[in-house]
């Protein structure tokens, strides 16, 4: 495995809410340049772990470094002073507002006497999304006329230029078709060839394995598994996703239930065609 620095690490992290076991020993690296992607079920911890992540909780027990150094963020500003930026599926954007103005939201450029600098924002928003592949006929159109992909990318180029160092994207495949789906993906590409650290929450093996550099499967709040690219296969990552062993039991007790339904009926006073009294 590489020997560099990674720029997030979590080892053995651990968190409860009173009595809640949420999470428990989960370990995760993220390299500059690289895609760790974290799949699970509802259920399976990942929201706890994004939480984690970007600030908004605080582990209970392991460690979480970032580039090295130990942390415990009080908030998600601490993160994001950090590099560490989250881009949840449920977009806070303005949906009436344009494109550049929901790029800016919150950090505004503004010229002498706070006059908004709006030929800049405009400008750099273009530009920007130009160079995440991203173009767009008119930053003035309301985002809200967006397809949810292309949300999702003006959201991901906002981060990038911003300056994040780690993207952290909450299932941002989950509400869309495949085209759009195949879109975001493309653009996840994008930031991990421009150098940015990037952890990929989903529950589709179909969408992680092509842009992923390594693997962590959550079940129940623990890490089920972890691995590399050139460790696990499209088809090994799919059968530890579904479960692999619970649902041959699963199948073998359906089975034996209808045998069981189907003999039940058969024992019955004029056998399967006479219904139930």
């Amino acid at each position: 495995m590489s020997e560099r620095v990674p720029l997030v690490r979590l080892d053995g992290v651990g968190k409860n809410y009173g009595n809640i076991i949420a999470l428990r020993e989960v370990s995760l690296e993220v390299h500059a340049g690289e895609v760790a992607c974290v799949l699970g079920d509802n259920g399976a911890g990942k929201s706890t772990l994004i939480k984690i992540i970007a600030g908004l909780h605080r582990h209970d027990s392991g460690t979480y470094e970032v580039q090295g150094e130990p942390v415990a963020f009080a908030s998600p500003r601490d993160a994001l002073d950090r590099g560490i930026a989250t881009v949840y599926q449920d977009l806070a954007v303005v949906p009436l507002m344009p494109v550049w103005r929901n790029f800016f939201l919150g950090s505004e450029k503004r010229r002498a006497l706070g006059v908004l600098d709006v030929d800049f924002m405009r400008r750099t928003t273009k530009d920007e999304l130009m160079r995440m592949g991203i173009d767009l006929r008119d930053v003035d159109q309301p985002i809200g006329t967006l397809s949810g992909g292309e949300r999702q990318c003006v959201a991901i180029a906002r981060a990038v230029y911003f300056g994040a160092k780690v993207l952290v994207l909450d299932e941002p495949t989950a509400a869309l078709g495949v085209k759009q789906a195949g879109v975001v993906l493309r653009y996840i590409v994008q930031a991990r060839e421009r150098g940015l650290g990037v952890v990929f929450i989903t529950h589709n093996p179909h969408h992680a394995y092509p842009v992923g550099d390594r693997f962590l499967i959550l079940n129940r709040g623990r890490g089920m598994a972890y691995h590399t690219k050139d460790e696990i296969t499209r088809e090994d990552l799919t059968a530890l996703m579904a479960g692999g062993a619970e649902l041959r039991q699963l199948a073998h007790e359906l089975e034996s239930t209808s045998r069981s339904v189907a003999e039940e009926l058969t024992d019955r006073p004029g056998g399967m065609d006479k219904g139930a009294p």
